[in-house]
């Protein structure tokens, strides 16, 4: 398929030209704050390479002219390595004091089935994991599977296989056996991070959501694939009763797609549980990180009596692919949280990107910080309560913080179509409404939205 060929890249030694950074762009830490970084959907298109025919560039435009092709990408291509390296690399060079990193899946690139093989899954998760060992060498990372972390993709079985038992192995350094064990069956696990800065323990839950995704033909007939949803209660209900806090984090988020109409990420059945299990557990649950959808963009999750209980965050890819049929994407982007130490409550977030198009015309990447969650948008912190406030401003005619919203929503690309009244109607619902009642009711009433 011509892929080998350039399988080269991913095994020759790592040649970075770091640019400087602009050190006033850096989050300034309290005495109590901690930080985390949060990447995901790297997407590596081994076959990425620079020639006069746009149609041959990457295997992930699938026959597509790529627009604009430059050495860190295109808009119709998966990530070539220099991008993924350019981004690691500017963690690294920031130089900022965190606790560790959460990776929410997706290494291997768009392709058709028949140009991907269990092997070349493994071997690219393996590279990614490499590079950022390589670069990060002292940094913990709590990763979690994609859907594309499979072959055939999405197909993620309930029980051990040759990709968890491989996976497992690349993970060692950073998981606890206690941890892998579960993973090596099932794809998920939980992990206590240690400090002494804290009142309360912080387990982080890795969810291998990619068991609810719909086009998941192995779990179809399921009730509880892997006997992940057992699991999950006891372990929550063990964090309760030993006073920890939890960070949940997975790939396929919970809720629908903001950008699709009545649309869940996973089956109906297994979001409503999963949406239960949250509000039950909304006590211990601190915050949710997700990938997958390569798109920024916040949930809040209400209970029963619409009060505010839970925050959510999904941060878009590092790749910037889109489909030909699609209008805008995303500029690559990542992220990086402050919590107070003291009971893990997310405190901010600072969002950086690259602007792709003036990184490939300059031939080199400035990765520069594109918002401050608290200042953007005029909230105290991230807490619950302060995202729902948030939800109400966005829903007002005109809302600046809504525009905010959607520009950040896009990673800075520069749309052409807007969000229109349907598109923001969309936006709010599913920000708000996590479960298919209250999301239908808002979706074909218009509830709460201007």
């Amino acid at each position: 398929m011509g892929a080998l060929c350039v399988w080269l890249l991913l095994v020759t030694p790592l040649i970075i030209s770091a640019m400087p950074l602009n050190l006033e762009g850096n989050p300034k830490q309290e005495g109590a704050t901690g930080q985390f970084w949060h990447i995901s959907d790297l997407h590596l298109d081994f076959s990425y390479h620079i020639t006069e025919d746009h149609r041959n560039v990457c295997l992930s435009s699938k026959g597509a002219k790529a627009s604009s092709p430059g050495i860190f990408g295109d808009f119709l291509c998966d990530s070539p390595y220099q991008l993924i390296l350019s981004a690691i690399q500017y963690i690294k060079d920031s130089h900022q004091k965190v606790d560790f990193m959460i990776w929410t899946g997706d290494s291997p690139p768009h392709l058709r089935v028949n140009e991907l093989s269990t092997k070349i899954v493994i071997d690219v998760i393996r590279n990614m994991t490499s590079t950022i060992r390589s670069l990060l060498p002292d940094l913990l990372v709590f990763p979690a599977l994609g859907n594309h972390d499979y072959w055939p993709q999405d197909q993620l079985p309930v029980k051990e296989n040759e990709v968890y038992t491989a996976v497992a192995e690349f993970w060692k350094p950073w998981l606890t056996e206690e941890a892998l064990s579960t993973f090596r069956k099932g794809g998920y696990y939980s992990q206590i991070f240690k400090s002494n800065r804290s009142t309360y323990t912080l387990r982080i839950v890795s969810l291998n959501t990619n068991l609810y995704y719909s086009p998941n033909k192995v779990t179809v007939n399921m009730t509880d694939p892997a006997n992940q949803f057992e699991w999950l209660e006891d372990t929550l209900k063990i964090s309760r009763q030993n006073n920890e806090k939890v960070y949940i984090i997975a790939h396929v988020p919970v809720g629908y797609l903001p950008f699709a109409r009545l649309t869940p990420a996973m089956r109906e059945t297994f979001n409503l549980r999963l949406v239960k299990i949250f509000r039950n557990y909304s006590d211990v649950i601190t915050a949710q990180f997700y990938g997958h959808t390569h798109r920024d963009s916040i949930m809040v999750l209400l209970d029963e009596k619409e009060n505010p209980v839970g925050s959510v965050f999904v941060t878009p890819a590092v790749t910037p692919i889109r489909s030909v049929l699609e209008t805008d994407s995303n500029n690559p982007g990542f992220r990086l949280y402050q919590y107070d130490t003291m009971n893990h409550h997310l405190l901010d977030l600072w969002h950086y990107y690259l602007n792709l198009t003036e990184a490939n015309l300059k031939n080199e990447s400035s990765w520069d910080l594109e918002y401050i969650m608290t200042k953007t948008y005029q909230i105290k912190d991230l807490q619950p309560e302060s995202l729902g406030d948030l939800v109400k401003r966005f829903q007002q005619p005109g809302s600046i913080e809504f525009l905010n919203y959607y520009k950040n929503y896009l990673v800075s690309f520069d749309s052409r179509v807007g969000c229109d009244p349907l598109c923001k109607i969309q936006q709010i619902c599913a920000i708000q409404y996590l479960d298919k009642d209250s999301y239908t009711k808002c979706i074909t009433g218009s509830k709460g939205v201007k």
